[in-house]
């Protein structure tokens, strides 16, 4: 009896081993399980969304022209002394020094030449001398009749050389046509811009744009939107850093941004960038750049 009794205390303690041992690992199994099973939410570029300056603009071009101008003709023979062309002469000064007079800068400008084309004796003969003040250009340009209405004098254009598309020159309407031209449809305008600097030279052909219709308007950058066919969705960001995707409609891109007609407000967060690491409904750890 004493034996039998010994051999059920050795199973049973045996079982209890063999129970504890498979409790055990089951729960240190469970909890590394829960301890590198779950991912940390991946970081993600968010921007809060707010008001920038958008607006909607016309394109065209022009040549350039210098703001004052005046042309001289001389005989050859009349020329004392040589003149200087392509130097910057001052108002008062001496232009040509003539045997019966003296030619004198109107206003501050440029001495250039030109050559007669059609009459190869008269050239020879004579010439005549532009003297050209550069250092305001203006350009006048045709405006298609249906922007007409948006383009007003004062409105700010931006000015670009063709050969240069890096720098931009700033200009202003300084004046329009009291009419539409019927033979082009369009409106002839006047665009002003500064050229103290003598960069853009009179003839060049230069690019304008009008800018019209400013105005402030929600913005959100261009690398936040996600496009399936005409619709656009982002991710929004909620206060415990979960996501949602929304539609929302766009308007204009200027520099970047694009403007948001509906779907956000002021203040609202969305994921800026980084879009294939965010799934709706996720969480994810905002990273403010």
């Amino acid at each position: 009896m004493k034996r039998s009794t010994k051999i059920t205390s050795i199973i049973i303690i045996f079982f209890l081993i063999i129970t504890g041992v498979v409790v055990s690992r089951t729960m240190i199994g469970k909890h590394f399980q829960k301890k590198f099973s779950k991912r940390p939410p991946p970081g993600i570029i968010v921007k809060t969304v707010n008001q920038k300056e958008f607006y909607n603009k016309v394109e065209t071009f022009g040549t350039a022209i210098p703001i004052r101008t005046k042309s001289y003709n001389i005989e050859k023979y009349e020329i004392i002394s040589p003149i200087k062309f392509n130097k910057k002469v001052k108002k008062g000064e001496i232009i040509a020094k003539l045997k019966t007079r003296n030619i004198i800068a109107p206003f501050d400008g440029i001495t250039g030449k030109r050559d007669f084309s059609n009459d190869l004796e008269v050239s020879q003969s004579s010439l005549i001398i532009n003297f050209e003040d550069a250092s305001s250009i203006y350009i006048d340009v045709d405006i298609p009749e249906v922007y007409a209405p948006y383009i007003n004098k004062g409105l700010e254009a931006e000015v670009k050389f063709s050969a240069n598309n890096q720098k931009f020159y700033k200009g202003i309407v300084e004046s329009t046509a009291s009419r539409i031209n019927t033979k082009k449809r369009s409106l002839a305008a006047r665009i002003q811009f500064d050229n103290s600097n003598l960069d853009i030279l009179p003839g060049s052909l230069l690019e304008v744009s009008i800018k019209y219709n400013k105005r402030n308007s929600l913005s959100i950058p261009d690398t936040s939107v996600i496009l399936e066919g005409n619709k656009v969705y982002i991710y929004k960001v909620d206060e415990k850093n979960f996501t949602k995707r929304i539609e929302i409609k766009i308007g204009n891109r200027s520099k970047g941004y694009l403007e948001v007609e509906s779907g956000l407000n002021i203040g609202d967060v969305i994921v800026a960038e980084g879009l294939k690491k965010v799934r709706p409904n996720g969480k994810i750890k905002p990273i403010n750049k």
